[in-house]
């Protein structure tokens, strides 16, 4: 496991964009069933937890790694609690379980739902710059037959459309998407050069929710039509915002931006054929 950077570890805030409940638990991992039921030992007692997160979450499944559980808004749901996060590095416990981070580990966020709104509370605080000036966000806006994550509208301005994803994966120092392939995924970013050729901005907001790696990337090793789109999305004008998310069992605050990796080999991009 790579060691996190001092560049890399940033502060966190007393009061994050996305607060956690102070009735959240940690567990031990155990096992993960049909990827949205995961099994925790919560205090030696074995207790499933539901998962949001559709994703192989690759390198996260490790037993007897602590994970973050938030209790149900729905007292009468069947599984208490949701995965929020995952401590990874070193060792199997971290020195302190209600901290950010440590030498040993740092917490992972898996819940792909933080994305979407993180993407709102960011906007609404006024920190995210690429929507500087906008009025307006509408969440699950539809276009076509379609719906993106956002739509965000302002006096003068071309429409903005915005698709979110979580991002969990670290390879080669550098934060990836997707950790699985993903047909979906290719089809926001055809939907997006879409938007792009009709005059209206579109821009792909990644949350990386991890502390290390120092740029990000798609992950051509496990989706290489997703690579291949992405960077053709990229010289088509579709924007590529990967933030950093600040996590910890306080809650998910919005770090600041990451570099995009160059592509590490030559990609077909024909830039006058058809989306």
């Amino acid at each position: 496991m790579r060691e996190v950077s001092e560049a890399a570890v940033q502060t966190e805030p007393e009061k994050p964009l996305l607060p956690l409940s102070p009735a959240c638990v940690v567990g031990a991992f155990v096992q993960r069933r049909k990827r949205f039921s995961v099994e925790l030992l919560l205090n030696g007692v074995s207790t499933w937890v539901h998962s949001n997160n559709s994703g192989s979450m690759l390198g996260l499944t490790r037993p007897g790694s602590p994970v973050l559980a938030s209790p149900a808004s729905n007292p009468a749901r069947k599984l208490r609690y949701t995965q929020e996060c995952v401590w990874v590095k070193e060792s199997a416990l971290p020195r302190d379980p209600a901290g950010s981070g440590s030498e040993r580990g740092f917490w992972v966020g898996v819940n792909t739902s933080v994305p979407n709104r993180m993407l709102e509370a960011a906007f609404r605080a006024g920190r995210l710059d690429f929507a500087a000036g906008y009025a307006s966000l509408t969440r699950e806006a539809r276009r076509g037959q379609s719906r993106l994550d956002g739509l965000f509208t302002g006096p003068n301005l071309p429409p903005l459309w915005v698709e979110c994803k979580n991002v969990t994966m670290m390879e080669d120092d550098a934060a990836c998407f997707p950790d699985a392939a993903s047909e979906r995924g290719q089809k926001h970013l055809r939907e997006l050069m879409d938007i792009v050729s009709s005059g209206e901005r579109a821009a792909m907001f990644y949350l990386v929710q991890r502390p290390d790696g120092h740029c990000f990337a798609p992950a051509d090793f496990i989706d290489p039509l997703y690579a291949e789109l992405f960077y053709e999305a990229m010289a088509r004008g579709v924007e590529i915002y990967p933030y950093r998310a600040v996590v910890s069992p306080r809650g998910v605050d919005l770090g600041g931006l990451l570099p995009v990796r160059k592509a590490q080999k030559q990609y077909q991009i024909a830039l006058t054929s058809n989306v």
